[in-house]
């Protein structure tokens, strides 16, 4: 699957989210779909930056991935990883 492909349906992706738990789905709205390696997607929060400043969210994040991770199964098939630049 291409990046292009996924943008195509990242809609779907964040409607299921948004169905499992709404504070991922706040966590990952506005993220841009910076790159996809065929394993790795890669998210970019350059331009938000709302979960960043002095707070830590690293067990925030770790759940909402998983959830996600299993949103982008449902709709795509494909398994990914996810990391944030």
């Amino acid at each position: 699957m291409e990046l292009g492909q996924i943008r195509a349906r990242w809609n779907e992706v964040l409607d299921t989210l948004l169905a499992l738990d709404r504070i991922a789905w706040l966590a990952f709205f506005d993220a841009r779909l910076a790159d996809f390696d065929g394993q790795t997607l890669t998210l970019d929060f350059s331009d938000s930056r709302k979960l960043s400043a002095a707070h830590e969210y690293t067990a925030a994040r770790i759940r909402q991935h998983k959830l996600l991770i299993s949103a982008i199964k449902d709709i795509l098939a494909i398994d990914v990883e996810i990391v944030e630049k």
